[in-house]
């Protein structure tokens, strides 16, 4: 177990390449043969500890599962199992992460999962809980998380700085978010933040992602720790973690304006793998640089005319979505896409991605025309009432429009509008923002000193997290309308359904007679707060 044990410390300090190497000389020394040989013969007189480091040892240095030895080992260990103490247990725990599914490895995780279970109360050792969590993983019962959950909060002020760190990875591989752990590790992380290495904070975004916990206040320091000690990073590192972010539907504004002068300097980085990254991530999320927003279009436009002879016809509509979504037309690429063929290519195919394709290139299209320099606010938008019925979360709304106007003639809902657009609410009234005027009346003819606006009720995915900043679908939808000739007024479905219905009143109130009404010019693409 020693000669083992040593063998798998030494193998796990080296790169990959040197492992591959090392792992063919091992297998291949005859001494190693005689060991394994040993290992089979004594696995049923050994002590518990030897028995576990053992499987452990000769799982982590790639001995394939099927062979006899590892399940001789799974077996053994198996008929001994109610002998270990919580020590071997966790390395049980562990091992058996590292293990495919098969006949033994699934009747000795049941086992374990039982004896877990009587054992949990007698477990102070936070370290040991967090293998135990790994191990029985997400299929795991509810109630037994649960009561994992409790032992860890009754350990919490013991926290360490590491502890929090594979607390994250921990809970993410039981798919258990539990708010109390996740608080207290996210604060011992702030204090600590910068002693986490890249790889540890890519984890930590993701389990965050998988988890759905949102934490503000450590994604934002996480960002200004990297946005600190940015000369210290590869460009590579900074588009990983940029996608994290934008997986989490947060944005980290400060790193994005450096890391687009990064880019703008040296745009020789971006191979079109990486390319796509940065146009999703910015588009996403909204951002385009302060000051720089040319040159910034200018770089990515060309780097993609770069590659334009060589993509699929799916990669160059991602990337042409993307710019469009913040308000760019690369015309080479635009005229690629547009031809008959790519486009039959992308809509004839009968892949998962079909329907996406179409939203996409409708999309697209859409851009070309509301987003071309010579595209004027029309004198009339043509619209029809798409239903009369009101969705129930947009009742309250109805009936607060109804209070606050004296009648639901003075309002349009469900408004079905050119380009699919959809608005839930629409109100009508003079050049000063001063009256609401009846919809029959301006319906029909053009009248340029009708002020129309949109109200748009919208979950809070729709914007980034912590912020009223929308995402680029919503921007996007937001900029054509003001294109169309209307004032849109976002509302969070959440915040709106919260309120008292004398609150709501007052809430629309201020809205529709805002004093600061916004002109009809056409907003940028950014929007930042």
């Amino acid at each position: 177990t020693n000669c083992l044990t040593t063998v798998w410390k030494l193998f796990k300090v080296l790169s990959e390449d040197q492992q591959r190497y090392e792992k063919q000389l091992i297998f291949e020394h005859p001494a190693f043969v005689k060991l394994c040989q040993q290992l089979l013969r004594d696995s049923r007189r050994m002590t518990r500890g030897d028995l576990v480091f053992s499987l452990h040892a000769v799982v982590n240095l790639g001995i394939p599962q099927n062979t006899l030895l590892v399940q001789t080992l799974v077996r053994v260990c198996q008929e001994k199992l109610n002998q270990f103490d919580n020590r071997c247990i966790s390395v049980l725990a562990t091992t058996l992460v590292g293990l495919d599914k098969d006949k033994n490895v699934s009747a000795l995780q049941a086992g374990l999962q039982l004896l877990v279970e009587q054992r949990i109360p007698s477990i102070r050792d936070i370290f040991i809980l967090q293998n135990l969590m790994k191990c029985v993983g997400k299929d795991a019962p509810v109630f037994l998380k649960k009561k994992l959950e409790m032992a860890v909060l009754r350990e919490i002020d013991h926290l360490t700085f590491l502890n929090a760190l594979r607390m994250f990875l921990a809970l993410n591989a039981m798919n258990y978010c539990s708010i109390p752990i996740l608080n207290a590790c996210s604060k011992k992380i702030q204090e600590n933040v910068h002693d986490v290495p890249f790889w540890q904070l890519i984890l930590i975004l993701e389990a965050c992602c998988n988890l759905q916990y949102r934490n503000v206040k450590l994604f934002s320091l996480l960002a200004d720790y990297v946005n600190s000690t940015a000369y210290l990073w590869d460009k590579r590192q900074i588009i990983v973690l940029l996608s994290a972010f934008e997986t989490l539907g947060f944005q980290p504004s400060e790193l994005m304006g450096i890391f687009a002068e990064k880019l703008i300097e040296d745009p020789e980085c971006l191979n079109f793998k990486n390319l796509l990254i940065v146009l999703r991530v910015y588009s996403r999320l909204n951002y385009v640089p302060r000051g720089q927003k040319h040159p910034f279009f200018e770089t990515l436009h060309s780097c993609l005319n770069k590659y334009l002879p060589q993509i699929s016809n799916t990669e160059l509509l991602r990337a042409v979505y993307s710019f469009c979504i913040l308000g760019y037309l690369p015309h080479r690429a635009l005229d690629e896409l547009l031809q008959k063929d790519s486009r039959d290519e992308l809509l004839l195919s009968d892949d998962l991605y079909k329907e996406q394709h179409e939203m996409m290139l409708h999309c697209v299209k859409t851009c070309v025309e509301l987003d071309s320099p010579s595209f004027t606010k029309p004198a009339f938008v043509l619209t029809e009432n798409f239903s009369s019925l009101v969705s129930l979360h947009l009742k309250k709304a109805r009936e607060a429009l109804i209070e606050l106007l004296g009648d639901e003639n003075m309002f349009q809902q469900n408004v079905q509008l050119p380009y699919k657009y959809h608005i839930d609410f629409e109100v009508r009234m003079d050049s000063d923002r001063k009256k609401v005027l009846p919809i029959a009346a301006t319906d029909d003819h053009a009248d340029l000193s009708v002020q129309r606006l949109a109200f748009l009720f919208v979950p809070l995915s729709a914007f980034c997290v912590g912020t009223m900043h929308p995402l680029g679908k919503l921007a996007v939808k937001k900029r054509h309308l003001n294109k169309l000739g209307y004032h849109v007024i976002l509302i969070p479905k959440k915040k709106f359904e919260e309120m008292t219905n004398e609150d709501a009143v007052k809430f629309l109130k201020g809205k529709i007679y805002s004093e600061n009404g916004f002109p009809f010019s056409e907003v940028t693409v950014q929007d930042n707060h």
